[in-house]
């Protein structure tokens, strides 16, 4: 069984959950809640494999799309991001005002 398994099997229900319409699989919401499921899934996976080097390096490409996938909601839509960000356990960095 891969990592990736049991990441299939959620996507449909990350997808409507965190939705903003009927329809809804690419806005950043949906985005961010994917990413976050593919990063646990992957955590967890290079937690019993630490030899697995291209892993490694796939979470830390998927935890930057995620970040510049944050900031961009934060600055577009912040009680969005502070909504998301509760519901999905997610830590925030400092807010930046200009």
């Amino acid at each position: 069984m891969s990592y990736n398994q049991g990441y299939q099997d959620k996507k449909g229900d990350i997808i409507r959950a965190n939705a903003v319409n009927t329809g809804d699989t690419g806005s950043t919401y949906v985005q961010i809640a994917l990413l976050s499921e593919r990063i646990q899934n992957l955590a967890k996976h290079l937690g019993t494999n630490k030899k697995d080097k291209h892993g490694q390096r796939g979470l830390q490409l998927m935890n930057g799309q995620r970040r510049r996938l944050l900031k961009y909601l934060e600055r577009t839509d912040y009680d969005g991001y502070i909504a998301l960000t509760d519901k999905l356990s997610i830590r925030r960095g400092q807010r930046i005002v200009k």
